[in-house]
């Protein structure tokens, strides 16, 4: 939302006679580490006897109220910039089901291990107008979430969206996790997709993805501007779509 994180709590939940000490202390360094890299400071948290394994953070931060990247606010006219490409969700579900090999879930651990702390710098230096992080609820879910309830519609270029190796394939394959295909069902009354246009393109569209990019509204006037930053950060990104006068709906071509 175009805000710094300055600190974080932890809640950690896990089984004592499950996870050794060696374990949990490699847990908390990799989130210290992060959060240091983030600009933020751990300051404490609660730690509990759980049988189902937990942990997260709480994060408190400030953010320019004057500059601050709500979900609505888009405008006809904007282009829609994703900065991170599709398909942790199914990459995750092959690893697991052991249909790839460690090689080929680097790049899916690489994108997730990446902080949006560029993508927004460039998003809030760009004047972007509104902006979501794209995580469990799909491309589509997030899309909609940022359309509904205005007279607009997200047009998105499937053509455009980027997406991690070998998810077609494994999709083709079945290889898709069950949150897929809630998102799709939960979105399809307001997704318009053109013919002919299959059912694992619908569900990767949908795929749930954990630490995704940012799904950017920019006014087209600023692109080169965010370019610019985007391009000292070495940030990548991709023109996925536009936004259109419509009825708060998201239109595949």
């Amino acid at each position: 939302m175009g805000g710094t994180p300055v600190s974080a709590l932890a809640i950690l939940g896990f089984s004592s006679c499950d996870f050794s000490p060696s374990v949990i202390r490699r847990l908390l360094k990799g989130a210290g580490d992060k959060l240091k890299e983030a600009g933020a400071s751990l300051i404490g948290g609660h730690s509990i006897e759980d049988g189902q394994f937990k942990f997260g953070l709480s994060v408190a931060g400030r953010v320019d109220r004057n500059k601050i990247l709500r979900a609505n606010g888009a405008s006809a006219g904007d282009i829609l910039i994703l900065t991170k490409p599709l398909g942790t969700g199914i990459l995750s579900s092959a690893f697991k089901k052991g249909a790839i090999k460690n090689s080929s879930f680097k790049g899916a651990i690489s994108s997730m291990l990446t902080l949006n702390k560029k993508a927004s710098k460039a998003a809030v230096s760009a004047g972007a107008r509104a902006a979501t992080d794209v995580t469990g609820f799909g491309l589509l879910g997030h899309a909609l979430n940022m359309a509904k309830n205005n007279t607009l519609n997200f047009v998105i270029f499937s053509g455009k969206v980027p997406i991690m190796d070998k998810v077609r394939n494994l999709a083709a394959s079945g290889i898709i996790p069950k949150g897929a295909y809630s998102n799709l069902k939960f979105v399809s009354s307001k997704v318009l997709f053109p013919k002919n246009f299959s059912k694992e393109e619908k569900l990767i569209l949908s795929d749930p993805q954990t630490s995704g990019g940012l799904l950017i509204a920019l006014p087209k006037n600023n692109l080169r501007k965010f370019e610019l930053t985007a391009k000292k950060e070495n940030m990548p990104y991709w023109i996925v779509g536009e936004v259109t006068k419509g009825k708060g709906r998201i239109i595949i071509k």
